[in-house]
């Protein structure tokens, strides 16, 4: 089964177009037009083992605002057309990982139920030329859409830039881990439920 997804986002602000192989080996292709947001979503793809392409556009007179939240809008949905029933899968993941003076510890669940705490601490920092609280609206974004459980936390660090890219390494492992099948589960949905699509 194929769990591959193309989606996109067209508004008076932006257009967004997305293509994710959840089964990939890492290669991505990412244009949008900030050199940050392409550096992070690179890390989500290469250390998360995922094909990704994302090309953006937008008005950018007000800011990177609304590219940011439209590019983690139309992702969490591409994510979660690909999860599909999710049958299969491990469903949670946790990352801890460093960089330099970092650590990071993010977990998830991709279970239905759309959730974040994002505690990376950059909300008055700028990394490179990206405000640090878009890249909290972005995760948040991110996992609203996916309908994800996401825990976001850095335990130390300095750096905004290292803070930042810790953070995506992280949640790239962590969504590793979730979106694996585990053999075991012969196509069940991992859910008492019966259904992580409600």
């Amino acid at each position: 089964m194929d769990r591959i997804a193309r989606h996109s986002r067209e508004t008076s602000e932006t257009t967004v177009k997305v293509e994710i192989n959840l089964d990939g080996t890492g290669q991505y292709e990412v244009k949008t037009g900030n050199g940050m947001l392409d550096h992070m979503l690179a890390q989500l793809a290469r250390h998360g083992l995922l094909d990704l392409k994302v090309e953006a556009k937008g008005d950018l007179g007000p800011g990177w605002h609304h590219l940011v939240e439209d590019v983690g809008i139309t992702l969490g949905q591409a994510l979660r057309q690909a999860v599909g029933e999710g049958k299969g899968i491990v469903r949670m993941g946790h990352a801890v990982v460093p960089l330099d003076e970092t650590l990071v510890q993010v977990a998830l669940d991709l279970g239905g139920r759309g959730y974040a705490v994002v505690d990376i601490g950059l909300s008055n920092e700028l990394v490179g030329d990206l405000p640090g609280d878009l890249l909290r609206h972005f995760l948040e974004s991110l996992a609203f859409e996916s309908r994800m459980s996401l825990h976001a936390k850095i335990i130390q660090g300095v750096n905004p830039h290292h803070k930042a890219e810790a953070t995506f390494k992280a949640l790239a492992r962590a969504l590793n881990v979730a979106l694996r099948i585990d053999p075991r589960r012969a196509g069940d949905v991992p859910s008492t439920k019966g259904t992580i699509s409600a």
